[in-house]
This record gives C-alpha cells, sequence and structure tokens, in this order.
C-alpha cells in the first residue's frame, strides 16, 4: 500500500524543487550576464552614420529597458572593425570565444558582416545586422542565428530605381564602390532597371574612401545616360555629388543615389540635396515618438540619429524583450522568440522577423527640401509616402538561404 508523505516530508520535496528550479532558471543566462557587443566602424567614413552614435544608441536602450533582464547584469561593448574584414573578424572571435558576448550588432560593412555571419554560425551566437547594406546577408551568406534588420540594398535600389523609371528615364549609369557592398547594391539596381524595361549602360567603381571621382564621373558623363545611380555611401556618396556639381554634370544627367544618410544630407546642404529621392527606414522628424527619441539622441550626441542608429535602439530593445519572454539569452532561442513576437517600436514599424533573417518593417519613401522650406534645423525630408515592408524587401519566395524551407 502506498503512504502518504507526512506534511514535512513534502514541505522538503517543494523547497528542493523551487531551489531546482531556480537554479535552472540562472543557468539560462550563460555566466549570469548578457553582453552585447558593437561592432563599428569607429574612426573611418561610416563613423558618423553608426560609430559612436550607435553604442550611444545601445546604451539608450538598455537604459529604458530599465538597466538589467530577467534580474541579470547587461554589459555593452564596443570595438572598431576599420572597415577591414580581418579585424573585424578578430574582435568577434574573442567577444565570442573569451567575453562571454552573446549578441553582435551594427557591422556596417559588408566584408565584416560577412566573416562575422560565418562566426555566428560556427559558434551559435546572435549577430543583429543593423548597418550592413548587401541583401546578401540574407541570401548566399545567411546564417541561421544572422538577422538583416534596418534596411538592405535590395530595398534600397526598389525604391531609387522606380521613380526614376515613372519619369520615362530609361538608360543608366552605374557609379559604385569596389567592394562586396558597391557589387550587391549594381546587382540589385540592375535587375530593377531591367525589370522595368530600362538599360544599364556602363558601370564604374571607385575604391572604398576615394579622394578623387574625377576619372570616374568623367565615364558617366561620357556614357550620356539620363540617369548617374550611385552604389556608394556616406562620405562617397557626398564627394561624389559635390564633385559632380563642380563639373556641371548635374545639368544634364540626373544623381540618383541609392543610399542616403541624414548625416550626408547636413554634410551635402540642402542646395546641393534638394530634389533627391530615395527610400530609408528611418526620419527623425516623422512624428512624435521619433522625434522625442531623436531630441534625446541630439543632446548626447549633437546631431539628429541616421537611420543605423534607430536601428540600433530598436535591435537591441527587441532583443532585450525577447531574452526576457525566453527566459534565455540562447541564441536560436532568442530567434524563435523574435519571429514568434511583432516588432514594434519608434523605429519598428509593422515588424516582422522572417526565417531568412531578413526583419521586414515599412520603409519610407523622402524627398529632399529646398532651402526655403526647410524650417529649423535637420528639416530635411518630406515624407512622400511609406512602402509596406512586404512590397520593400524581396519575397521570401525569391530568397536564395540555404536554410530556410522553400515550398
Amino acid at each position: 500500500m502506498l503512504r502518504r508523505p507526512s506534511p514535512r516530508t513534502l514541505a522538503c520535496l517543494l523547497a528542493c524543487g523551487l531551489t531546482w528550479s531556480l537554479g535552472a532558471q540562472a543557468q539560462k543566462i550563460s555566466d549570469d550576464v548578457v553582453r552585447i557587443g558593437v561592432l563599428s566602424d569607429m574612426s573611418g567614413l561610416y563613423a558618423d552614420t553608426a560609430g559612436r552614435g550607435s553604442v550611444e544608441a545601445a546604451k539608450r536602450a538598455l537604459e529604458d529597458f530599465g538597466g538589467q533582464v530577467l534580474g541579470k547584469k547587461v554589459e555593452i561593448v564596443w570595438a572598431d572593425h576599420q572597415n577591414k574584414a580581418d579585424v573585424g573578424a578578430t574582435h568577434a572571435r574573442t567577444w565570442f570565444d573569451r567575453d562571454g558576448v552573446d549578441l553582435i550588432v551594427n557591422l556596417n560593412n559588408t566584408a565584416v558582416a560577412i566573416v562575422v555571419n560565418n562566426l555566428a554560425r560556427e559558434k551559435n551566437k546572435l549577430v543583429m545586422n543593423t548597418g550592413g547594406a548587401s541583401d546578401i546577408l540574407t541570401n548566399e551568406h545567411c546564417a541561421p542565428t544572422s538577422i538583416h534588420y534596418t534596411y538592405d540594398s535590395y530595398a534600397l535600389a526598389n525604391g531609387a530605381v522606380r521613380g526614376m523609371l515613372a519619369q520615362g528615364k530609361k538608360e543608366w549609369f552605374i557609379l559604385g564602390v569596389d567592394y562586396a557592398f558597391g557589387k550587391a547594391m549594381s546587382a540589385n539596381i540592375t535587375e530593377f532597371v531591367q525589370a522595368g524595361g530600362g538599360k544599364v549602360v556602363g558601370s564604374s567603381y571607385h575604391p572604398l574612401n576615394a579622394s578623387d571621382f574625377s576619372s570616374f564621373l568623367l565615364q558617366a558623363q561620357g556614357s550620356k545616360a539620363p540617369v548617374i545611380v550611385l552604389a556608394n555611401a556616406t562620405s562617397d556618396t557626398v564627394n561624389t555629388i559635390k564633385a559632380a556639381n563642380e563639373f556641371g554634370i548635374t545639368k544634364g544627367q540626373t544623381i540618383v543615389p541609392s543610399i542616403m544618410f541624414i548625416n550626408d544630407i547636413h554634410a551635402l546642404g540642402l542646395k546641393h540635396g534638394q530634389g533627391m529621392v530615395f527610400t530609408t527606414g528611418f526620419y527623425w522628424d516623422r512624428n512624435d515618438d521619433t522625434r522625442a527619441w531623436a531630441r534625446r539622441f541630439f543632446g548626447k550626441m549633437k546631431k539628429m540619429p541616421s537611420m543605423v542608429h534607430a536601428g540600433d535602439y530598436s535591435a537591441v530593445t527587441q532583443y532585450l524583450k525577447a531574452v526576457q519572454a525566453a527566459g534565455s539569452d540562447d541564441a536560436q532561442t532568442v530567434v524563435r522568440q523574435l519571429r514568434a513576437m511583432p516588432l514594434k517600436d519608434m523605429f519598428a514599424q509593422n515588424g516582422k522577423l522572417r526565417e531568412d533573417g531578413r526583419m521586414v518593417h515599412d520603409m519610407f519613401l523622402v524627398e529632399v527640401k529646398k532651402p526655403a522650406e526647410s524650417q529649423y534645423p535637420w528639416d530635411y525630408y518630406r515624407v512622400l509616402a511609406t512602402i509596406p515592408g512586404d512590397q520593400a524587401f524581396k519575397p521570401l519566395s525569391k530568397s536564395t538561404c540555404k536554410f530556410i524551407k522553400q515550398t
């Protein structure tokens, strides 16, 4: 006959069970600390749109979340990848192997992002790419624990090309930067131009952080293409546009940037930027929430946030929410949680994480204001349209990511 346990025995069993449960819960946070690494260009041409501002955005996300998760400490560390894949790989490997970093964000260089994606796959660590642009990061270079968050070359080229084609401009010349991002963006531009009945009549590629764009612009001018589309970014884009104005190229041909940040418009000036139309993932002056967050950022950094900075804040915020909900900082567990929940904050509108690692969200078609239209500092954009995420980003059915289950 079975004997009923005494009250003392029951109390002991409950206490032991509670102790085991609490111990098991504690083990779900590795090293009892959640560590987030911001790996960015801190000193080169991409530093203004990411860099120290990305570290600040991550810190603000942690502060707004409450400074900890699941009762555990959260640490934010940072490093400069110097736009060199080997330097970025060294930092990431040290963080993963020695320092217990659970998440790496930013990676505003495609070559760096590729090697860090590979390390994340190898070591079951999480990467949220908030700064890199190439859509190859969710195609041939995808990884089960790598998320492409803020924008990509497909979505940016989509908006840049469609507007010009609608004006009947069918012949295009591509001027791009000579590394992975420039080639990926050029491929996306070519795809959209050809799909719209247009033709790419030529291309030229300059070194990263070039000092002289004259020979490349002369090739573009010589093509007589009505549109010169830029497959470069930040200071390379700004310097290309300035040089094109100096050479008088803009009087006969239209310069179309495929990726622009508000920092670029600030450096370029409304005189040279006015009328440009492009796609962005974020504009600080879009609504009350974006304005409130941006002014806090400005108070610290003395500049308005780029879409990369906003993406950094959002990614860290959603990561911490996922860790909280999942009760763990295990990379695959967190990814599953992120896929299961809606992603919404001052940056992410209608956000959803897909199986290929693409975070799909609304994008915005904007036009740069004329100098007389700007009413206050950093009042640079007019929002022309909201582009729903499922129209902005490459459909999952076209993905070449080998980790997804094609149906």
